[in-house]
């Protein structure tokens, strides 16, 4: 069992890859506070594998959230608004680490960002 935690991207809201990179970082240390030490842990020892994915809407974004978050710790994450994109956008959501296989079913229908 590989423990991976999945990052998905809101792509609709225009921002560039530094703006993308600092809510990716929000998303994956903010996840950890809902998954448990072990876990954690053992992921650490691991190498931290991250998936990071794209998805074209930020409804698309929710309906994936709300789904997760039923079968893993997951984090969404809103912007403050004080550079590119309006405040409360929801730029992206982190899931796990959880066991890859699990994560794999969630997240399929999805592409690499």
């Amino acid at each position: 069992m590989e423990l991976v935690q999945y990052i998905v991207v809101n792509t609709s809201l225009g921002m560039n890859k530094g703006k993308i990179a600092a809510q990716v970082a929000h998303a994956a240390v903010s996840v950890l506070d809902k998954v448990d030490e072990d876990t954690v842990e053992e992921w650490k020892q691991t190498g931290m594998k991250k998936i990071v994915l794209k998805i074209a809407s930020t409804e698309n974004l929710i309906e994936l959230f709300e789904k997760a978050k039923k079968r893993a710790p997951c984090a969404l994450i809103m912007d403050a608004g004080r550079t590119q994109i309006e405040s409360g956008s929801k730029t992206c959501f982190a899931c796990g680490p959880i066991n890859e296989e699990e994560g794999s079913k969630l997240f399929k229908e999805l592409k690499l960002l």
